[in-house]
C-alpha cells in the first residue's frame, strides 16, 4: 500500500506530476494522462498531486513547526516508556477488579494514550499546525476511476465547496505488488474542526462512495505516530464512527451507488439512441471486379490522428515549511 510521509506543504519544485491552476495541461489531460495505476514509483514519483486554487500554502512558520515537532516527539518518547513500565509493572493486574477497584494494565495504557492524544491537539493549536488528511484505500481496478472522481471534484465539483484544498495519490510500486491498495489523501486546513471534517466525509461518502480510513494529523505524520507506533497512541485523529453514525454511513454510500448506476444507464441509453455510423466501402470500377479497398489512400486507419500530450513542469508550492520530497514507499500494507 502506498504509505503517507509527507505533509502537503512539501510538494517538490519543479515536480512533473503535480496539477495546479498555473498548469499548462488543464485538469483532464492531466489524469487521462498520469493515471496512478499506470504511473510507476522509481522512487522520484511516488505521488500525483493536484492542488486547488484555495491550496494558499501553508501558514505556520518553520519555528513554529520545529517547535511543535519537538514537543509532539518528545511527548511520544513518555508515552513510549509509560507504556513500557506498565506492562512490567507487576502491581498493575493483567485485569481489573470490581472487589479493589483495582484497574487493568489495559486500562491504565489507554488512559496515558488518551491524555497524549489530548496533548498533541494543544501542541497543534498552540502553533497553528493543524493540517491533516482524510485517508482513503482504492484498488488498482478502481483507483484510476475513484482519483479522477476526487481530483475533478476538488477542484470544480462538490468538494470545491468544502474546505478541502489539496489531494494527492500513490503510483504504483515499481515491483509487481499482489493485492496493492493506493492511498488518497484528501487534505484540510484544520482537522480538528469537527464541523468541516464533518462535512468534507459527506461529500466522500455521498458523491464518491468512498471507504474511509480516518482523518490524519500532518504533525503526527511528521512524528512518525503511525498504527506500530510503540506508543500505542491513535495514528488518526479521527475515525468516520467518530463522526456519523453507520446508518447514516451507509445511505450516504448507498446514494452514491444509485448516482453511479444512474448515470452509466444514462450513457448507455445515450449511446444506444445515436444512429450508427455508415461504414465507408470503396467504389469499385465495374470494369475492375478485383479492386481492393487498400489501394484507397483516402481512408483513414484507426489512430491516425493521436495526438501527443505535451510534457509538463509542476509548479512550486508556496508553502514556507518543508521543501524536500516525498520518499519512495514500497510496503505493501500502509501504517497510518
Amino acid at each position: 500500500m502506498g504509505t503517507d510521509t509527507t505533509p502537503a506543504d512539501s510538494i517538490p519544485a519543479e515536480y512533473l506530476y503535480s496539477w495546479s491552476p498555473k498548469s499548462t495541461l488543464t485538469l483532464d489531460e492531466f489524469i487521462t494522462k498520469y493515471k496512478p495505476s499506470m504511473v510507476q514509483n522509481d522512487g522520484t514519483k511516488p505521488w500525483l498531486w493536484v492542488r486547488s486554487e484555495r491550496d494558499v500554502g501553508s501558514q505556520i512558520s518553520v519555528e513554529a513547526q520545529a517547535s511543535a515537532m519537538a514537543e509532539a516527539e518528545a511527548l511520544l518518547k513518555e508515552v513510549t516508556d509509560k507504556v513500557e513500565q506498565i506492562k512490567n509493572d507487576d502491581s498493575i493486574p493483567v485485569r481489573s477488579s470490581k472487589k479493589t477497584g483495582a484497574r487493568s494494565k489495559k486500562e491504565v495504557r489507554e488512559q496515558v494514550q488518551a491524555e497524549a492524544t489530548e496533548k498533541l491537539k494543544d501542541i497543534s493549536k498552540k502553533h497553528g499546525y493543524t493540517d491533516g488528511k482524510w485517508l482513503i484505500f482504492a484498488s488498482s481496478e478502481r483507483v484510476n476511476a475513484i482519483w479522477a472522481s476526487i481530483a475533478s471534484s476538488l477542484v470544480s465539483g462538490a468538494l470545491s465547496s468544502t474546505s478541502a484544498f489539496c489531494t494527492k495519490v500513490a503510483t504504483s510500486p515499481e515491483n509487481e505488488t499482489p493485492g496493492y491498495q493506493h492511498l488518497i489523501c484528501v487534505y484540510l486546513p484544520d482537522v480538528y474542526d469537527k464541523e468541516s471534517v464533518t462535512e468534507v466525509m459527506k461529500v466522500l461518502l455521498r458523491k464518491h462512495g468512498v471507504n474511509l480510513s480516518g482523518v490524519k494529523s500532518d504533525l503526527y505524520t511528521v512524528i512518525g505516530l503511525d498504527s506500530k507506533h510503540p506508543s500505542g497512541i491513535s495514528s488518526t485523529v479521527w475515525k468516520s464512527a467518530a463522526l456519523l453514525k453507520d446508518t447514516e454511513i451507509k445511505e450516504l454510500k448507498d446514494a452514491a451507488t444509485t448516482t453511479t448506476q444512474a448515470e452509466t444507464t444514462k450513457k448507455s441509453k445515450s449511446a444506444e439512441g445515436k444512429p450508427k455510423p455508415l461504414l465507408k466501402k470503396k467504389k469499385v470500377d465495374n470494369d475492375d471486379p478485383f479492386a481492393s479497398d487498400d489501394d484507397d489512400d483516402d481512408i483513414k486507419r484507426p489512430g491516425s490522428d493521436r495526438k501527443t500530450g505535451e510534457v509538463t513542469t509542476a509548479t512550486k508550492r508556496t508553502r514556507d515549511s518543508e521543501g524536500n520530497g516525498d520518499k519512495s514507499q514500497k510496503k505493501k500494507k500502509t501504517t497510518h
